[in-house]
């Protein structure tokens, strides 16, 4: 079973409309896919009208199999399910530090369904903590969009700082650029800069900013379901075979 991850340690960058998209492309790929959402403000969730279930806490996430795979939902795709979050997942990083092994539990509690999936693909919320620290020890791959502003790339440098200072590899990170407006000169500086100097850490396919991907809350799925012809959907497509086709 494959774990990947969509986080970045900045919010509004494009995150969760990427880990719905990217989930729904796997699927359609005929690989069995979840769709954990680990924020607590349950926007992978909502995005595929479903409901996060209250007796799902934290303590149970981490300790109650049973519990755990009973609050996964189907979807209305084939090769979909989805894991959603709930409000009490906000605590995860209180109950990760009393227990033992804490960097190790996210991957011991993914093996629950070890058996029924290809692909776990985790929606992360947008910090770093010992949730976050977790995610980057249990996930084989960590897709990372990058708008390409200063502050965005700044971030993005934080990140691989930290990667480097916990001896994580970083290997594992596959940024991309999100939200791309190529009318703004400052992205394209921004573009060229960070592909330079982050080439093993760049991937090529760039994710347009588009009122399709707005749209999204309103459709309350994938754009890749609503508008799979449109220049955000094609995108989030090549990213995923660019993905699928780095990681072998």
């Amino acid at each position: 079973m494959l774990i990947l991850s969509c986080y970045s340690n900045k919010g509004g960058v494009g995150k969760t409309a990427t880990a719905v998209n990217l989930a729904h492309a796997l699927a359609l790929a005929g690989q069995r896919t979840l769709l954990c959402d680990l924020d607590p403000q349950g926007a992978s969730g909502f995005y595929f009208r479903v409901k996060p279930s209250k007796k799902l806490t934290e303590a149970r996430f981490f300790e109650d199999v049973q519990r755990f795979t009973k609050a996964i939902r189907g979807s209305d795709y084939e090769n979909l399910d989805i894991l959603p979050a709930n409000m009490t997942f906000r605590d995860f990083d209180v109950f990760l530090a009393r227990m033992r092994n804490t960097r190790s539990r996210l991957k011991k509690a993914l093996k629950a369904v070890k058996g029924d999936y290809d692909v776990v693909l985790l929606d992360c919320p947008p910090n770093i903590s010992t949730l976050s620290e977790n995610v980057f020890r249990a996930s084989d791959a960590i897709v990372v969009p990058v708008i390409p502003t200063t502050l965005s790339q700044r971030t993005f440098e934080q990140l691989e700082a930290f990667f480097r200072d916990h001896d994580l590899p970083l290997s594992k990170l596959h940024g991309f650029f999100s939200m791309v407006q190529g009318v703004k000169s400052l992205h394209g500086d921004t573009i060229t800069e960070m592909s330079k100097a982050h080439k093993k850490r760049i991937l090529k396919t760039q994710i347009p900013f588009s009122s399709d991907i707005e749209r999204m809350g309103v459709h309350r799925a994938p754009v890749t379901a609503t508008a799979p012809r449109s220049a955000a959907a094609q995108a989030y497509s090549a990213l995923h075979r660019e993905l699928v086709a780095r990681l072998g």
